[in-house]
């Protein structure tokens, strides 16, 4: 994501951390681990289990799958937890296996399928854990990877919260033969892969080798810092100086800027992050990236702030504080 920088800003070692070369203590206060979740526990034995696994006082999933359900499942450590609703807004992506009920012709098949893309209505299934009011989502996209007979195995990227045991049924209803999703798995939730989940014993033989042998090398694989599941957001860099007052919670200046990601566009959700990348709070734009250059190169004094602080992230005092406040 490419930065613009509006100031040249120095930052000083002596205050924060690179998040990647956290002690892992902290990381482990200030990361997440993206499971491999298996058939048969629920999402939140899962966040449990490596609530335990890592020792810590708190751990919370981003998306709950049914217990049958298997696949990329992250988890909030602790601070991170402060996070899952922005991994929300993202696609998600599953393979299905769709069973149906009776024949079905290949070409009403690819037909049917074609006319479940893009925006459609679904009701919650009855043991979801929303009311079940009519709702749009949207499906991106949906691709038939095998027909074996009754059995589809499709894959689909879809809007967060869209119901694929109800989409399943919905398609067999349109087939006029009914159909039930045999199989599930998810592949991509957010910004996170199937390709770096990892099972929980893995995790448990992380720790156990950080604990017993003082070996951070698998931990520090397994566990990301926050700011990896933020890293599909655009970017405010803002200095030194201004840290500790956002910590706070106040917005962020024109004048405490250093760099900015190009294309924000005004009530966009961004990361406010420190010189050494690591993650302040969470804010919305007030401006454009393209207005902010145009008071630059015009050179107006701008005092109303330019992003509005949401989310703090950082605990207070790691930055030294540079601003007045009331006595």
């Amino acid at each position: 994501m490419e930065l613009i920088t509006l100031e040249e800003a120095e930052t000083n070692y002596n205050y924060g951390c690179d998040p990647y070369r956290r002690p892992i203590e902290e990381l482990l206060k200030k990361g997440l681990v993206v499971i491999d979740k298996p058939s048969g526990p629920t999402s939140h034995e899962v966040s449990l289990w490596v609530k335990k696994i890592l020792n810590l006082n708190l751990a919370g999933h981003g998306g709950t799958l049914d217990p049958k359900v298997t696949g990329v499942l992250p988890v909030a450590l602790e601070n991170t937890t402060k996070c899952i609703q922005l991994w929300h807004t993202l696609p998600k992506e599953y393979v299905c296996l769709m069973h149906l009920h009776r024949d079905a012709k290949e070409e009403d098949i690819y037909r049917v399928f074609k006319e479940f893309t893009g925006k459609i209505i679904q009701r919650p299934p009855l043991k979801s854990a929303v009311k079940r009011n009519p709702r749009v989502r949207k499906i991106y996209s949906m691709e038939i990877l095998e027909i074996d007979g009754r059995d589809i195995l499709f894959k689909v990227r879809c809007q967060s919260g869209t119901y694929i045991r109800t989409l399943a049924r919905n398609i067999g209803e349109a087939l006029g033969t009914s159909a039930h999703m045999q199989e599930l798995r998810r592949i991509k939730s957010g910004p996170f892969t199937e390709d770096e989940a990892v099972y929980l014993q893995d995790l448990k033989d992380a720790y156990v080798f950080w604990q017993e042998d003082g070996d951070e090398e698998e931990l520090r694989r397994i566990v990301k810092p926050m700011e990896y599941g933020l890293q599909h957001l655009k970017k405010v860099v803002v200095k030194d100086s201004a840290v500790d007052a956002i910590c706070h919670g106040a917005d962020v200046y024109l004048s405490g800027i250093s760099k900015i990601s190009k294309g924000i566009g005004p009530g966009e959700t961004v990361v406010i992050e420190t010189l050494k990348g690591e993650a302040v709070a969470i804010g919305k734009a007030l401006l454009s990236t393209k207005d902010i250059l145009k008071i630059r190169e015009e050179g107006k004094r701008y005092t109303s702030p330019v992003v509005d602080t949401q989310r703090v992230l950082m605990e207070r005092g790691i930055y030294p504080r540079m601003w007045k406040g009331k006595k």
